[in-house]
């Protein structure tokens, strides 16, 4: 299906562009205790970020429903282990995800420090690109094959 293809190519994309930006950005950016990140490149990262969690969960739910156990005597295989993770990994990095950035957006929000805001982006970018690149590929090649 050429949508699975296209999501797939969107969420391999966005792994390999956050990556890029976590790895690369300690390059050329200085961190001050204002200014710890480069706001410009991950404001326009954060929307496509959300765009990229949210196609995440909607494909692995389907793979999940997929493979769905009806009567709970089927055989835990490979694939249903695999479809559980990226499921519930992507709800877990879509909570995170929104909480972190609905922090940064209201700057009156002191409840935690921003030590504590820089170690779940920290997160988010470690694990999202393992995710999304994940999910990519295996859309990808779904949408050879069938």
């Amino acid at each position: 299906m050429m949508i699975k293809r296209i999501s797939g190519l969107i969420l391999v994309v966005m792994a390999v562009l956050v990556v890029a930006q976590t790895v690369g950005e300690p390059l050329y950016h200085v961190s001050e205790e204002a200014g710890a990140y480069s706001r410009m490149i991950w404001d326009t990262l954060n929307p496509l970020m959300l765009l990229t969690i949210m196609l995440g969960v909607i494909f692995a739910h389907i793979r999940k429903r997929e493979l769905a156990v009806e009567d709970g005597n089927r055989m835990i295989t490979r694939e249903f282990i695999t479809a559980n993770t990226q499921f519930y990994g992507f709800l877990f990095m879509g909570i995170l995800f929104c909480w972190n950035w609905f922090n940064t957006l209201t700057p009156g929000f002191s409840a935690v420090g921003a030590d504590t805001r820089n170690l779940v982006w920290l997160l988010i970018d470690a694990t999202l690109p393992l995710l999304a690149g994940s999910m990519g590929i295996f859309l990808l090649r779904q949408g050879k094959d069938g």
